[in-house]
């Protein structure tokens, strides 16, 4: 790799990228844990999870709005600062007061509230650091995206390890001392703003907020090629999520085996670190199309045997295939709309999609909640696998994904 992806811009980037995905990797592991351990439902923490993105809802598309008005690092600079006082006030208030099932609630609404702004200004931030880097956009965004799933890597490792050696609620503590660590990044970082330099020689930068707020939804709406991989994104997403959130925290917390979660999640999380490393590979060698179809395709293949819950090795193995197969997609979407989308409306398209992702997930989570009390992982897990399947080859049969490249 050349010596340019080491510069200054890039390695402040992924080091704020980096340490904000492993805390949120640690928090993903310790909040569940920590319901779980409270309650002993996982329909408890279905709710939380439910519940904890409604806020995201409407703070999201604000995010992409502020990110395109504001300024990517700005945005990025006070969301993880804010990301980290949510994050510590789980020990300091379990200090003064016993933290009950409302309390854990309102903390996982607050923190999930504020976790989308960084993430999508660090997204939008990539094509500055490309350009003042001189690097491939491309396989930035791969490397970018890579990272960030090394981060989800980590973070449940030792977010296993660390509710073993300390409890849930001291792991608190570490997360938020990364969320810190990654403004401070943000902070030194000194790249250009494409986004604020296309808005300063926009003659309709005076448009209404409300106007200027939707024209995210409006770009991503009219491009049919967005338009398509974004709802396949988060209809597999959707049915996915509850796997990380629910199922297996549920399967290993009923062993008492927080180590074998860790495992399984870094697994999975190890294989998206190499999937989305190889985005920049792979760009420079297949059609966008045929990334996506190894995509899907691959997803399939590895989430079925994995929804038999075989044995903790052979889950783990599945669970990197799994990652592995999923890992080119977020960074597949980062060009499309870095090369669709003019630069000053990138953050708001950006946010959309956040959006949107936070939409039909929770409910996905609060219904395997309850089927999980109510019938069990062993039936539930071949059944969401099964809906990823089917929406899987839906989307490879749509028109615009036939016809990716001729755009």
């Amino acid at each position: 790799m050349s010596r340019k992806y080491f510069s200054r811009p890039i390695v402040l980037l992924q080091s704020s990228n980096m340490a904000s995905s492993m805390g949120n990797g640690i928090v993903m592991v310790t909040i569940p844990w920590l319901v779980l351990s409270n309650t002993g439902l996982a329909s408890a923490a279905g709710i939380v999870a439910a519940l904890s993105a409604l806020p995201a809802l409407i703070v999201t598309p604000l995010v992409g709005y502020a990110v395109d008005r504001f300024g990517r690092r700005l945005v990025s600079i006070i969301a993880d600062l804010a990301s980290a006082v949510s994050v510590v006030a789980f020990p300091i208030l379990a200090f003064f007061t016993e933290l009950s099932f409302a309390l854990i609630l309102a903390l996982a609404v607050l923190g999930a509230a504020i976790d989308p702004a960084g993430y999508t200004a660090r997204k939008s931030i990539i094509p500055d650091a490309a350009t003042a880097s001189g690097v491939d956009r491309d396989t930035l965004n791969g490397i970018h995206e890579g990272l960030f799933a090394l981060g989800w890597t980590i973070g449940p490792l030792v977010g296993a390890l660390s509710i073993a050696a300390f409890g849930p609620i001291n792991s608190f503590w570490i997360p938020g001392v990364l969320l810190i660590f990654a403004a401070v990044c943000i902070l030194a970082l000194r790249v250009g703003d494409a986004g604020q330099d296309a808005r300063a020689g926009n003659s309709e930068t005076q448009e209404s907020f409300w106007r200027e707020a939707t024209q995210g939804f409006a770009a991503l709406w009219r491009d049919p090629y967005l338009r398509t991989i974004t709802i396949a994104m988060i209809f597999l997403a959707g049915v996915y999520l509850p796997t990380e959130s629910l199922v297996l925290p549920f399967y290993f917390e009923a062993t008492e085996n927080a180590l074998g979660l860790g495992i399984v999640i870094s697994a999975m999380a190890a294989g998206g670190v190499f999937g989305a490393f190889s985005f920049g590979f792979l760009a420079k060698r297949l059609s966008y199309k045929a990334i996506a179809r190894f995509v899907l395709i691959g997803t399939i293949v590895a989430l079925i045997p994995m929804s038999l819950l075989p044995p903790l090795p052979v889950i783990a193995g599945f669970g990197f295939l799994l990652g592995l197969a999923w890992g080119p997609m977020q960074p597949l979407i980062n060009s499309l709309v870095q090369t669709r989308v003019q630069p000053d409306v990138q953050g708001r398209v950006f946010s959309v999609q956040l959006s949107l992702f936070y939409a039909f997930p929770p409910i996905a989570m609060l219904i395997t909640g309850f089927a999980i009390d109510g019938a069990g992982v062993e039936i539930v897990y071949p059944i969401l696998a099964g809906l990823v399947t089917m929406g899987s080859i839906l989307t490879l049969s749509t028109r615009a994904m036939r016809t990716l490249d001729q755009a």
